[in-house]
């Protein structure tokens, strides 16, 4: 379709579906369904949800993102040893509290100053919330793997464009009692035994602002799914740390409250105090080193740092601070009034939390796999040449459980789980200075750590433990994939994974012990002596080009579906 009929064919649709929703928000529509829809002209509210998104996904002028420049000033200040200071002395390893008044900012060049503007809650507070829950839809969640928006729109199909679902984009909740446990307005809604989903119709929007006013902060996920201004801020500093997306939420938190109970995240946020003030109390040392991304988190309630806050430090947000908290740092806030401040009438909070979410591919055990990757590419006219069928599969397979050893690694040293910032945006005078300095720095500790403790034994016992337990012990490892995009699928020997079956992989290590264990060393060795760092960063941008497309095209469906 010509981009300018789409262009017109995407704002009369729009225009019809902001009426559809306000219906939908009245009841006024059947709940979305195979069987049941609102049906106007034989088109469902599905359907209609999906021609939009369509239209939009690859739309360039729904958001355009703040310089890097910009972003960086916002939050780190306009000296440039401040962003330098902070990736060397406080990234993945320590909070850091950055004042308004330090970053002697002009208007211009704060990136949060429109959706302050925008917010105006200066006057009211409570009834700012019900007219913006009334223009969400739910933002349903794709898998962080997901790299065809075709696919994702294929499995949402009957439930695109539905109201906000509690949970999932919402939560109105308040930690209370001696034991600080958070308690839901909508209780019923919260419970792990409820499945079916409870979508905010306008009485549910209009409860939200009567649980504020009784204390409860209401917590929206997915900001930069529906608002522009806040997308813009979201792909900025995604380039800035070099990862496909940032997540963004939003907390209004009334008077003398607490919102979320004492947690730590499996990902770095930004605190970016808007609106009034909150006291921060995070605890000096992480419960964890560097999480990993979705994986379980330990409970709070545990031996491992009791019920108390020894050993922490507490911070004041005022309007225009940011915080830093590093991933695995438990942490809590909640609204105070500060003594002879402007806020002390009011003491509300509104703040939001930018989070860089390392995920697998881009932390630095996924560029040690990369390389890995490279240098078997670029090995094989050398190393495949043998004419014993034996040796040559067994170097083959060597490379597969090198990857294999390689994580293990990754699950015992913190370093492996570091964010890898190769594909970072910097001033060009930094790429060649202190930050490709570190970061070369990083590589080279992690090809060392390869050639002294990558086991032979310890790899090959994870891939019988797999075939026991009738598991792919590749599955974590499946987007390395995306290298071989180009041929469609894996080369039969010299790809990145065993082309016959796990079962007979075992085996015939086991048959050959010894010529195996040998082959795995000869392959570890040749790799971490040969293994450049320059050859692997134009395959791992690949990789994240292809992570950052999908996520653009998603956010701007999304954004296309929020009436505002």
């Amino acid at each position: 379709m010509p981009r300018k009929l789409s262009e017109a064919f995407s704002v009369y649709l729009k225009e019809l579906w902001a009426e559809v929703h306000n219906q939908m928000l009245l009841r006024n529509t059947v709940k979305f369904g195979q069987d049941e829809h609102f049906n106007l002209s034989s088109i469902r509210t599905n359907n209609l949800a999906e021609s939009i998104f369509r239209l939009s996904i690859n739309a360039g002028h729904l958001t355009t993102p703040f310089p890097f420049e910009v972003v960086k000033k916002s939050i780190f200040g306009t000296r440039e040893s401040s962003f330098e200071n902070f990736i060397l002395n406080h990234w993945e390893v320590s909070p850091l509290l950055v004042r308004s008044l330090s970053k002697a900012l002009n208007e211009q060049d704060d990136v949060f100053s429109s959706f302050v503007q925008y917010l105006n809650l200066k006057k009211t507070v409570s009834s700012f919330v019900s007219p913006l829950l009334q223009g969400l839809v739910s933002c349903l969640p794709i898998d962080s793997d997901e790299l065809n928006i075709l696919n994702f729109l294929t499995t949402v199909r009957n439930e695109l464009g539905c109201l906000i679902i509690y949970g999932q984009d919402i939560r109105v909740l308040r930690t209370m009692g001696h034991l600080k446990e958070e308690v839901h307005f909508f209780q019923e809604s919260s419970e792990p035994c409820i499945k079916a989903p409870h979508f905010l119709y306008i009485d549910d929007i209009l409860k939200c602002e009567d649980a504020y006013d009784k204390g409860y902060t209401i917590a929206l996920r997915g900001m930069e799914f529906r608002f522009e201004t806040i997308a813009a801020i979201a792909d900025g500093l995604a380039s800035l740390f070099g990862q496909p997306s940032v997540g963004v939420n939003l907390y209004l938190t009334p008077p003398d409250s607490q919102g979320l109970a004492r947690h730590y995240d499996d990902h770095c946020v930004f605190v970016c105090q808007l609106f009034g003030t909150k006291q921060w109390t995070i605890v000096s040392q992480p419960i964890v080193s560097l999480p990993r991304l979705y994986e379980p988190l330990d409970s709070l309630h545990s031996s491992k740092i009791g019920n108390s806050m020894a050993g922490h430090t507490q911070f004041l947000l005022r309007e225009g601070d940011i915080l830093y908290i590093p991933r695995g740092f438990p942490h809590e806030a909640c609204t105070v009034a500060e003594s002879g401040g402007p806020d002390e009438t009011t003491g509300f909070s509104l703040h939001l939390t930018l989070a860089i979410e390392v995920e697998p591919p881009f932390e630095w055990e996924g560029f040690a796999h990369v390389a890995l990757h490279c240098w078997n590419q670029s090995s094989k006219p050398i190393h495949y040449t043998s004419v014993d069928p034996l040796s040559e599969i067994l170097s083959v397979m060597s490379v597969n459980l090198l990857h294999i050893a390689i994580r293990l690694i990754g699950d015992s040293d913190p370093t492996f789980r570091k964010a890898c910032l190769v594909a970072a945006i910097t001033l060009p005078s930094d790429s060649k200075c202190w930050l490709g300095l570190n970061q070369r720095t990083i590589f080279i500790y992690i090809i060392d750590k390869i050639c002294s403790e990558s086991g032979f034994l310890e790899a090959l016992r994870v891939v019988e433990v797999a075939i026991q337990k009738n598991e792919d012990p590749f599955q974590r490892l499946r987007w390395l994939q995306l290298l071989n995009w180009e041929a469609e699928m894996i080369e039969e020997h010299g790809g990145d994974f065993p082309s016959v079956g796990f079962e007979k992989l075992s085996s015939l290590f086991n048959q050959h012990r010894d010529k195996a264990e040998v082959a795995f060393m000869h392959v570890k060795s040749k790799f971490c002596c040969e293994v450049v760092f320059e050859d692997v960063i134009d395959s791992y941008g690949m990789v994240l080009e292809k992570y950052k497309k999908t996520r653009k095209q998603y956010m701007n469906g999304m954004l296309s579906l929020h009436c505002k």
